[in-house]
């Protein structure tokens, strides 16, 4: 195993990994459970609230007044469908000296409504929240795109808005727009962020709603955003069928909470040749102390009320995760990326923060599309991934957000090698 390998196949036959996958699915709904993870770790207090959400998410599944007012959003709010795009110069740039390489497709996030895949669930969950007689959002944010999507859903839907962002990580990627919503700062990161928005919704939880952006926290907030964000996933079924002929080979997306690769993942997962590749940030390396590899350097327990991979210590105590992409500093990983991991049905790796940049401007250059950093760590893995690949397989990687707001920060990474005298060969 190399220095980029956190979690290879699983020898696990395929036969287990279908028979536990269909498991949970059959007890998730009464136990929030993906194997040993996920659940309801909360004060009691909660659990009454917690129940109440989990019996109007049941019914908004099988509303079709609900469904269909979400579809009118998504198409016309959103401007959903996002293409599956043949990426033609990225694709060559991998090709062997035979001109035989895999053909690259980016499932373009980074066209919807506030340039990122976050949009798909805040609305939904402000619709959710708006039907449940409830005016008050709380939410959290770290690299600004969640909070910019449940500001613009509460905006168009007459809700008010509180959000909660670490002073550390308004520093380094300020966020300017908020469509009218209360942002609040407060001392440290997206972690002490999202227990700040948490207290604020405990303190209030029959006149407010805590709109969670990503696939953590006590059920039923995993299923409630995984379902949301499975349009992702759909959309690249459907399209990858009309345009391909077939199904991806393989899927690759960024992970830190899991929201977009789950977004992505979850339509496949009964898929046995359909590869799932999640890829981590690993900062300056694996093995540097200086990471955000939760699932390759975590240990299970329980963070923000629910059990799964975190990042600890021998003796439990929190490490703070490292990446120079904010909203890929989190302590914490989905219960349901921690399960498909140890079942061996998802594949993960890692990237360094200089792969991930260098995966950034190799894109601009070659497509003229601008990634979102985190997206940028999925995108590097190609150059580990593409070599290993047969002639012609589909490989698709989700583009999950525009990185235009991340060029400054590029710019200097560029210059400062620029001035050492390397530059990124054509």
């Amino acid at each position: 195993m190399n220095s980029h390998e956190i979690g290879s196949r699983n020898p696990k036959r395929s036969s287990d990994i279908l028979r536990f996958i269909d498991q949970v699915e059959k007890t998730l709904a009464s136990s929030g459970k993906f194997g040993r993870f996920g659940g309801i770790v909360v004060p009691e207090t909660l659990i009454t609230c917690l129940k109440k959400l989990e019996a109007e998410f049941n019914l908004v599944l099988h509303d079709p007044e609900f469904q269909n007012e979400l579809s009118i959003a998504l198409k016309d709010y959103l401007g959903r469908e996002t293409p599956l795009y043949l990426v033609e110069r990225l694709t060559n740039y991998y090709k062997n000296e035979n001109g035989e390489g895999p053909k690259i497709y980016l499932k373009r996030e980074d066209l919807t409504y506030g340039g990122a895949h976050k949009i798909n669930n805040a609305i939904a969950q402000a619709m959710l929240t708006k039907r449940m007689g409830r005016k008050i959002i709380v939410t959290t944010t770290g690299a600004g795109e969640h909070g910019v999507a449940t500001a613009a859903a509460c905006a168009k839907l007459g809700l008010d808005c509180t959000i909660f962002m670490g002073n550390k990580d308004m520093e380094r990627q300020p966020s300017n727009v908020h469509l009218g919503a209360q942002v609040k700062s407060m001392f440290g990161t997206f972690k002490d962020a999202t227990s700040e928005a948490i207290r604020n919704w405990v303190e209030n939880l029959e006149g407010s709603y805590y709109l969670a952006g990503t696939t953590v926290g006590p059920h039923p907030f995993l299923s409630m955003v995984r379902e949301f964000q499975t349009v992702i996933g759909k959309e690249t079924r459907e399209q990858a069928m009309e345009k391909c002929g077939g199904k991806p080979d393989v899927l690759v997306s960024c992970v830190r909470s899991g929201l977009n690769a789950l977004g992505l993942f979850q339509q496949f997962v009964r898929d046995e040749n359909v590869r799932l590749i999640g890829v981590e940030a690993v900062g300056n390396g694996i093995d540097s102390g200086n990471h955000s590899a939760t699932l390759a350097k975590g240990k299970v327990g329980v963070y923000h009320g629910t059990m799964s991979y975190r990042l600890q210590d021998d003796e439990n105590q929190i490490i703070e995760p490292h990446s120079v992409r904010v909203g890929l500093e989190y302590l914490g990983v989905s219960p349901e990326l921690s399960f498909l991991k140890d079942i061996g049905r998802a594949e993960f790796y890692s990237a360094t923060d200089e792969e991930a940049l260098e995966a950034y401007t190799r894109l601009c250059r070659l497509e003229g599309i601008f990634p979102a950093l985190e997206a940028a760590y999925a995108l590097a893995y190609l150059e580990k991934l593409c070599p290993g690949l047969a002639n012609g397989t589909k490989v698709v990687v989700n583009c999950s957000g525009l990185g235009d707001k991340d060029a400054a920060m590029v710019f200097k990474y560029q210059q400062g090698k620029i001035k050492s005298g390397h530059k990124e060969s054509n």
